[in-house]
């Protein structure tokens, strides 16, 4: 659950529990390598109620954005808005996390 503040801004503990899981931090890295994406773009080896899942704490932690077009859901990185709010934690979180691959691929 959120702990979220009434101004609606992200909060820091949300920001870092959303980006703790590696599912998570899979689809914050896939957005910050491009434009918004399909929902079922992402994590196809999980169900879709899992996936909804992921997404919804992303976007409930302030990191993503969602919006309907037809009968598709786009997702964004609110890369812009994380920088304001948090400055440099997002890049050094994916950063790090590129190292951490690195080191074990």
């Amino acid at each position: 659950m959120p702990h979220g503040s009434s101004t609606g801004e992200p909060q820091l503990l949300d920001v870092l529990q959303a980006l703790a899981d590696p599912v998570r931090l899979g689809i914050v890295q896939e957005l910050a390598a491009g434009d918004e994406r399909p929902c079922g773009a992402f994590a196809p080896q999980l169900s879709k109620a899992t996936r909804s899942h992921h997404l919804r704490v992303l976007r409930e932690a302030g990191l993503t954005n969602t919006r309907n077009v037809g009968t598709r859901r786009l997702v964004s990185l609110r890369a812009a808005e994380m920088e304001l709010r948090f400055p440099g934690l997002l890049a050094s979180v994916l950063e790090a996390s590129d190292r951490v691959a690195t080191v074990r691929g």
